[in-house]
């Protein structure tokens, strides 16, 4: 699925309020992790992922590894944290047209 510019915009602009639904902890990118971010991808189609560590280019290897792994989109990433998006089968929510 690919976006435009606005429909990006729009997709930031409802994510800002949003918390990190999920947290990667010590471990980092596990297959527990995963199925938590897939989950919450079916559940609510854009969530926030934060990425603790310090290491930059650790942190863009696992973000990178997110991405593919669930076959979402990469929004943005602001510090730690990444926005995600992917459209479920119900399409909660309403993305305007391009």
């Amino acid at each position: 699925m690919n976006l435009s510019n606005k429909q990006k915009q729009y997709l930031k602009g409802l994510a800002h309020s949003l918390k990190p639904v999920v947290q990667l902890g010590s471990n980092g990118l596990t297959e527990g992790v995963l199925a938590e971010i897939e989950l919450a991808l079916s559940h609510h189609e854009l969530i926030k992922v934060k990425v603790p560590t310090d290491d930059r280019e650790e942190k863009s290897l696992i973000m990178e590894a997110i991405v593919r792994e669930t076959q979402s989109i990469k929004l943005q990433v602001i510090g730690h944290v990444i926005i995600l998006f992917r459209q479920s089968d119900e399409k909660k929510i309403d993305i305007p047209k391009k």
